[in-house]
């Protein structure tokens, strides 16, 4: 409590700047700030939010996202067609599209990005799960790509691909993927096609400078510069935000939220996050090639019954009060409450809650016995030995590393020894690629249609994107089963009955669905769109449009017409947003999302970040 109120001190300490007024004809940069740095500008390698963002400015779609609800909308297709039987699809292209060097876009870059993915190489990792089953993708002509499948796709539209211009990457060999940088080189920036070109920065690098795109085919920007600026921690962020040095922060406490909210000139809120927080566990690290064992994982955790035991005892309530500050709500699977047409919720008597006495009783059951030194054993009696926590230094370090104390402290409780080490999450990424940790806290966000998320959870994503090592041959033929089904009823049906499956054999304890706690400067800039509207984010979106749409304070006028924007608020005036805005979670929960659409945060999101 009384760091909580030395925070909330500092948050109300008097001196906040007014941002200067704009000369009528200045260019206008809105400076973010950003608590993760970039880890790639190669769309085909990265895996930080943070990356993804940056890929959005810089390269287009085919496909679009809603701001309502992020369903499918044209991007670089104006529409598209589908065969009756599911295995041909007609994406018609726009006319007149450039890259930023002034070469014509046209359908062939979008089958040369597409068939780098399906020929199977680095680019598959991350991409590969949307184009399942291609037999071939071709450009019959400038405006028109076309997709055969071997087998109906059902996540179809769906294809949140960066596509990246053929006459730069055709020099690109496969062998160079995982090294190349796609970063400005000799003062020229990055060959995209995008609302803004990257003129400034390299991965791991602390700014990041973007120019607006004056041909861009949906209209310049109304800002003419984004500069990312990369801060360690949320305190200097927020500090940044009311000395005017930035124009927005995300990622930022709900406290911090709540005392920004008081501040003049400066409009704050915790919007709700499509994702979720985890304890992951070392299911079984294993060669991707050869299955052989790899690391050094406590093979109690390989037990899917010793893992669904411990989440008996975890107090999730006492988690999102004291490390959420309350902003979220106890997690249960995968899929966020946001996303509620594909959601499965545990039954009243299946639903984890805190039962210490449960969790007791379930290892006992399951073998794993209370020894004479009060600690518990292995089934051949053998010691379970120390776990290994381990929490992130850096992005939202302090929810990561006190949701390892808690959880250090239950399993205390239930005669299980443990130590937590924090450490930066690029290093954390070896350790769990390595397959040398027992346990650790992370979260991912979850797209509108949750085929991405299921398929990091499939035994082929062992030393990509999986990081449990979970591996179950039934789960398996429902994530390949589901990919089929063009009937979208019996496709949710098997969608729940993946996360029952994974909530059982329990490869991660899902802590909470969070909120993201964003604030900007409402007195220099305006029209900044939630999404999902009402109830969402402002930045770090399924998409570009509050780049595009947002304005300078004192050019917003009625903001192109979209009463869902933010206005403008003079220097004096109260920056606190309206409740529907301010609630969170409570909001969102009931936001029904239709189909497709898929941000580009993927792994590890603003919050939750593989960064």
């Amino acid at each position: 409590m009384a760091a909580a109120l030395a925070l909330l001190a500092a948050c109300l300490t008097p001196g906040l700047a007014v941002a200067p007024a704009r000369a009528a004809g200045d260019d206008t940069t809105l400076t973010v700030a950003v608590l993760t740095d970039v880890d790639s500008f190669n769309p085909f390698v990265g895996i930080k939010a943070t990356s993804f963002e940056m890929w959005a400015l810089t390269y287009d779609y085919m496909i679009g996202y809603s701001m309502k609800d992020m369903s499918p909308q044209p991007g670089l297709a104006t529409s598209w067609d589908t065969s009756d039987d599911g295995l041909t699809w007609t994406f018609h292209i726009r006319d007149g599209v450039t890259w930023s060097d002034g070469e014509p876009l046209t359908a062939a870059d979008i089958a040369y990005t597409y068939n780098r993915i399906i020929d199977g190489g680095p680019e598959a990792a991350t991409w590969g799960s949307y184009l399942t089953g291609a037999d071939s993708i071709t450009a019959p002509d400038a405006e028109t790509v076309l997709l055969k499948l071997k087998k109906p796709l059902a996540t179809l539209p769906l294809l949140p691909i960066p596509i990246v211009p053929e006459h730069i990457w055709k020099d690109v060999s496969e062998k160079d993927v995982k090294t190349y940088k796609a970063e400005p080189e000799d003062g020229q920036p990055v060959v995209g096609s995008g609302p803004f070109r990257l003129v400034s920065g390299e991965a791991s690098g602390s700014t990041y400078e973007f120019d607006a795109n004056p041909d861009y085919w949906g209209g310049a920007p109304h800002i003419d510069h984004v500069v990312f600026r990369v801060y360690k921690s949320e305190d200097p962020a927020v500090q940044g935000l009311k000395k005017g040095e930035v124009d927005f922060v995300d990622g930022i406490t709900p406290l911090q939220v709540q005392a920004l909210q008081g501040e003049p000139g400066i409009t704050a809120q915790n919007g709700d996050s499509p994702g979720f927080d985890e304890i992951a566990f070392n299911t079984g690290a294993a060669d991707p090639e050869t299955g052989k064992p790899i690391g050094d994982g406590n093979p109690a955790l390989q037990d899917p019954k010793f893992r669904h035991a411990l989440g008996w005892g975890m107090d999730l309530d006492q988690l999102i009060a004291k490390v959420y500050q309350g902003a979220g709500q106890a997690g249960t699977t995968i899929v966020p409450p946001t996303y509620s047409n594909w959601r499965w919720d545990p039954p009243a008597d299946e639903l984890m809650t805190y039962d210490p006495d449960k969790a007791g009783r379930l290892l006992d059951e399951a073998g794993y016995l209370m020894g004479d030194d009060g600690l518990r054993t292995m089934p051949d009696g053998s010691p379970i030995g120390k776990l290994r926590l381990f929490a992130r230094a850096d992005s939202m370090g302090d929810i990561s590393l006190n949701t390892m104390d808690y959880f250090k402290e239950w399993l205390g409780d239930l005669g299980i020894d443990s130590e937590v080490t924090a450490m930066q999450s690029n290093k954390l990424t070896s350790v769990i690629l390595d397959g040398d940790f027992d346990a650790f806290q992370w979260g991912w966000y979850v797209e509108p249609d949750p085929n991405s998320m299921l398929s990091y959870m499939t035994c082929g994503q062992r030393g990509n994107w999986s990081d449990s090592w979970y591996c179950n041959d039934a789960y398996d033929a429902l994530y390949d089963q589901q990919q089929l089904e063009l009937d979208r009823d019996k496709r949710i049906e098997m969608v729940k009955q993946m996360q029952q499956m994974l909530y059982e054999d329990s490869p991660y304890l899902v802590t909470a669905y969070n909120t993201i706690g964003e604030a900007f400067r409402s007195d220099r800039f305006a029209c900044l769109v939630q999404q999902p509207n009402p109830g969402g984010i402002w930045l770090f979106q399924y998409g570009v449009y509050n780049y595009l749409n947002m304005r300078p304070a004192d050019e917003a006028g009625d903001c192109g017409g979209d009463a869902g924007a933010t206005k403008a608020t003079s220097a004096g005036s109260d920056g606190s947003v309206s409740t529907e805005m301010m609630i969170g979670l409570g909001a969102a929960a009931v936001v029904v999302i239709g189909a497709g659409g898929i941000l580009l945060m993927r792994r590890r999101a603003t919050e939750a970040d593989r960064e």
